[in-house]
């Protein structure tokens, strides 16, 4: 896989809940070059291009979407999106919180630094499947992103 090519970056530290949203993803033909990793660090390393990905992938590729959860391990979800947010380039790439926390300062604290969506998981097998096709649909079909910068 050429990790240049990827549009969709997944960062879910629940292997179910990734799984889930990588089949769904692919399954409706929304994104074929869809890739995960399962902590903040990994993340920001792979949008940055800097770590394990310095020689695996191109500084400043622009993503379509990054779907994040908040909690995660060594860097949390919420430092990742101020991260993304706060680099010149990065920054308008948009960022859907797809997390299992329905609490307000969760909330809040996502929109105060910068995300475009919030959506709290669905229990149910269906509903999160829903969730997921309308997410991908809209994002990665419908939402009209900014030209090159």
């Amino acid at each position: 896989m050429n990790l240049n090519n990827i549009e969709v970056l997944l960062v879910e530290d629940n292997i179910n809940d990734a799984e889930l949203t990588m089949r769904e993803l692919t399954k409706n033909r929304l994104a074929n070059n869809l890739y995960h990793v399962s902590d903040g660090e990994m993340a920001l390393d792979f949008i940055f291009a800097r770590g394990a990905f310095e020689n695996l992938r191109t500084a400043g590729r622009q993503l379509k979407l990054i779907l994040l959860d908040i909690q995660m391990p060594k860097v949390n979800g919420i430092e990742v999106l101020r991260a993304i947010k706060s680099d010149e380039f990065a920054k308008s790439t948009p960022v859907v919180m797809l997390t299992s926390s329905k609490e307000d300062p969760d909330i809040r604290q996502c929109y105060e630094a910068g995300a475009n969506s919030y959506i709290v998981k669905p229990v149910s097998f269906e509903g999160f499947t829903n969730a997921i096709k309308s997410v991908g649909l809209y994002w990665l079909l419908i939402n009209q992103p900014p030209g090159k910068m």
